[in-house]
């Protein structure tokens, strides 16, 4: 297990909203070290969760599960498309489940570097992120153990990395929509295309920017668009000239509307090293992995999982054939997809 890269804890702060059973917090870190050697001397963590935590009689909590998001996204971001998991009598019925969803660094409410660091921010990875979400279970809401860790594409990631960096806290794991192995051909191309796009806009001035340089940012959000898409989905939705015209261009203006430019390229960077196929072997708890046919960042026709499932000693690997259902990349957020496997699969657990 990773020795904690962290020294002191500053502050702990909790916010209702919505209903008893939802709460927002920011969970600040103090001196966090970053693998780069880089720190910084306060790194917030936003969290949101779902449900109540539930001890033994040892006090410790047995009914945890950390929910992990996508590049660009945050916590909150899978609520609506997971809710239908979190409801009374379903798979997560948060009635039973203590449900945590944080913001990774750089995303959402956590630290990053719109924050006003911009590119002096440090150069964190996923091993960074996934430390500081452990820091916040075990030091800010006191869960040392988990039941489950659950994540849709960089949470996906994020997933494999918590199965072999923080051996025995975590019962099983359910990464969906990626593969355990380093980012390489066209994913890394796309990738290195949306950092290209926004560096090489004048207006980006070395990230010293008044306002946002949208002529790079658009095209960042147009190769986003194509790495997430499915050709069948947005076939069905826009089966004329002047709908998909319309339909990506209204997606394009929307997301360069949300983002920072910064914080784009700080995310996508952030994959940069991530590689745990060295030590898949050491995963020994249960392993569901799903992937979707239809996914343009990790299509099937690579054989990557067929090679490197085998090698986790209680994985299962399940393809998603393509379907109406399916929505290419976004099918990790489509729980009606793959909801049967889960079943099964927590059924399973001991």
């Amino acid at each position: 297990m990773k020795t904690l890269r962290f020294l002191t804890v500053a502050s702990f702060t909790l916010s209702s909203v919505a209903h008893a059973q939802r709460v927002e917090g920011d969970y600040t870190i103090s001196n966090f070290r970053f693998e780069s050697g880089e720190s910084l001397p306060s790194l917030r963590i936003h969290y949101t969760t779902l449900g109540t935590p539930r001890k033994d009689a040892n006090g410790v909590v047995r009914n945890a599960v950390l929910m992990l998001h996508g590049t660009t996204g945050s916590g909150t971001g899978l609520v609506t498309p997971m809710s239908p998991l979190f409801a009374r009598g379903e798979l997560l019925d948060t009635t039973r489940y203590y449900v945590i969803l944080p913001d990774g660094i750089g995303h959402g409410k956590s630290s990053k570097p719109s924050d006003g660091l911009r590119m002096k921010f440090p150069r964190y990875n996923y091993d960074d992120m996934v430390d500081a979400q452990q820091a916040l279970l075990l030091n800010g809401l006191g869960v040392s153990h988990l039941r489950l860790v659950m994540g849709t594409s960089m949470g996906c990631m994020h997933a494999w990395v918590w199965g072999e960096r923080y051996i025995g806290f975590v019962d099983a794991l359910v990464p969906l929509a990626c593969a355990p192995t380093a980012i390489a051909g066209r994913n890394r191309m796309l990738r290195e295309m949306i950092v290209d796009n926004i560096e090489r806009d004048p207006e980006w001035k070395g990230g010293d920017y008044t306002t946002q340089p949208l002529t790079g940012l658009r095209a960042a959000m147009g190769n986003l668009f194509i790495m997430t898409s499915a050709p069948l989905v947005q076939q069905r939705q826009a089966p004329t000239r002047a709908a998909a015209d319309s339909a990506i261009l209204a997606y394009i203006d929307r997301q360069a509307s949300t983002h920072d430019a910064n914080d784009v390229i700080y995310a996508f960077e952030a994959s940069r090293d991530y590689d745990p196929s060295a030590r898949l072997e050491s995963i020994t708890i249960p392993v569901l992995a799903i992937n979707s046919a239809d996914d343009f960042v990790n299509p099937p026709e690579l054989g990557l999982m067929e090679k490197l499932i085998p090698r986790v000693p209680h994985a299962r690997y399940v393809l998603i054939p393509i379907s109406e259902k399916t929505r290419g990349h976004g099918t990790h957020s489509v729980p009606a997809v793959w909801h049967d496997y889960l079943a099964e699969f927590l059924a399973s657990l001991h």
